[in-house]
């Protein structure tokens, strides 16, 4: 069995920016000689999330509407009173969605869905530069 580690990169927008990084994934897949196996796809940090989607304009708005419905952004969180960084809806936001999700790959292709993407969820209230561990392990 082989491991391989790789890093991608990923510029996001403030307030909940959706970013379909599928193709990157694949990408790192390819390139790691691993023809089966899984991908772990992580971002680091605690204000963003990774998922998967469709990844079409609506259902993406309509993911922004239901954050905001579930976590609104007009309530008081204790975490921006410490810190005074007004994102601790992110915070919570990107807790509940959780930092990473686990695909089958075979003969080299992710094995998604149809309509299925693998997105970056960035919640924060600035723009940001992702870094997103992706780990492939397999024969």
């Amino acid at each position: 069995m082989k491991v391989k580690n790789n890093k991608i990169k990923v510029n996001t927008i403030q307030e909940t920016d959706i970013v379909d990084i599928t193709e990157n994934i694949q990408n790192v897949i390819s390139s790691s000689g691993i023809k089966n196996g899984i991908a772990t796809v992580f971002v680091s940090g605690s204000t963003a999330s990774v998922s998967t989607i469709e990844f079409e304009p609506n259902l993406v708005e309509d993911m922004k509407n239901a954050m905001e419905r579930i976590v609104p952004s007009n309530i008081r969180y204790k975490h921006t009173e410490t810190w005074g960084d007004n994102n601790g809806k992110s915070h919570v936001r990107a807790t509940l969605m959780g930092p990473s999700v686990t695909i089958p790959f075979e003969n080299g292709k992710l094995m998604l869905g149809t309509w299925q993407n693998i997105v970056i969820l960035d919640f924060d209230t600035k723009a940001r530069e992702r870094e997103i561990i992706v780990t492939v392990i397999g024969d």
